[in-house]
């Protein structure tokens, strides 16, 4: 079928569809993994409708498409309301259309469950098993609370070797935030560092070593992209094509990479538990919980807009035995 189809507007002095939801969500500084999700969302709700416009849509083909997405394709709840997220963009920035009983598409509610914690022992088993960057930035995630990608997108600027500090920008719901610096990490990422620095500095010589800056401070700080506080602290091994300014620079290191050696650590330590990248994120949380430091620090720490999003942590403290609490069984 003829893309022209899927994304031609109905006035054909109009740019066509996609790209001016493209445009909607840069003006607004949508990051491009939420971008590429929107449009792969209103494609396939496009293509799941015969190719008609979205304007000839409304609540009714919405909600078909989501309840197809949970029956056919038995997506997660998340995933769900991602993908009415991008429509409820679609209709309502792009196309300026006022939806008639849109108060019935209510995002899926997402079952509360306790987050996977592991113990000491086996952080120590999983970073055993890593080497060189990767095990730096796996150190990182346990020992300062990070998300992946938070940690991935960290500039030089933002890592304060003095302060013990690092200063997480744009994280989750583009807030920032300060978090501890581990002072076990410090040597490993001072020779790191060395090692991107003469990277970059090649890079340089090449003609390239530009770096990708948010919103407009490339135009504000022409100079940044290639000064050396503004770099990636975690590199890319190699250059590649920016997909929207179409420039060759060093992205920061590929998310997969980190996940899938993660991954494998956990399996070559026998961990039986479903724990990923993330999950050493929930056992810094807890860690520190049982260490005796105040919800509230925590709550900090990790970026929660609701202390009712960290005090998840207490019960996963309880679970495992954080009120001193013996089974009768043991006294038999």
């Amino acid at each position: 079928m003829p893309q022209s189809n899927i994304t031609a507007d109905n006035h054909n002095q109009q740019p066509r569809l996609l790209d001016r939801v493209r445009s909607e969500l840069r003006v607004r500084h949508y990051s491009i993994r939420t971008e590429q999700a929107y449009i792969a969302w209103i494609r396939r709700y496009i293509l799941l409708n015969n190719t008609r416009h979205p304007s000839e849509l409304g609540v009714d083909e919405i909600h078909r498409f989501l309840c197809h997405l949970a029956e056919h394709g038995n997506v997660a709840k998340s995933t769900q309301n991602q993908a009415l997220s991008g429509l409820l963009f679609l209709y309502r920035k792009v196309l300026r259309v006022d939806l008639p009983r849109i108060e019935e598409l209510t995002h899926a509610k997402k079952q509360r469950k306790l987050p996977t914690v592991l113990t000491k022992k086996e952080v120590k088993a999983v970073l055993n098993r890593l080497d060189g960057t990767k095990w730096l930035v796996v150190f990182l995630l346990y020992g300062t609370g990070m998300r992946i990608l938070e940690c991935l997108r960290l500039r030089v600027k933002d890592v304060d070797f003095d302060q013990n500090q690092i200063t997480i920008r744009s994280g989750k719901g583009n807030k920032d935030r300060v978090t501890v610096f581990p002072k076990a990490a410090k040597d490993a990422l001072s020779d790191h560092l060395e090692n991107v620095r003469r990277i970059h500095e090649q890079d340089l010589e090449k003609g390239f070593g530009e770096v990708y800056l948010p919103h407009a401070l490339a135009r504000k700080y022409p100079k940044a992209q290639t000064q050396w506080g503004w770099q990636y602290v975690f590199p890319a091994g190699g250059l590649g094509t920016d997909p929207r300014s179409g420039k060759t620079r060093r992205h920061h290191l590929d998310p997969s990479l980190v996940q899938r050696s993660v991954k494998q650590a956990i399996r070559d330590a026998g961990i039986t538990k479903h724990a990923s990248c993330h999950t050493l994120r929930h056992s810094f949380a807890t860690h520190l919980l049982a260490a005796g430091y105040d919800i509230r620090t925590i709550q900090e720490l990790l970026g929660h807009k609701d202390v009712r999003t960290t005090m998840i942590y207490t019960h996963v403290l309880n679970q495992v035995g954080g009120r001193g609490i013996h089974s009768p069984a043991d006294t038999l």
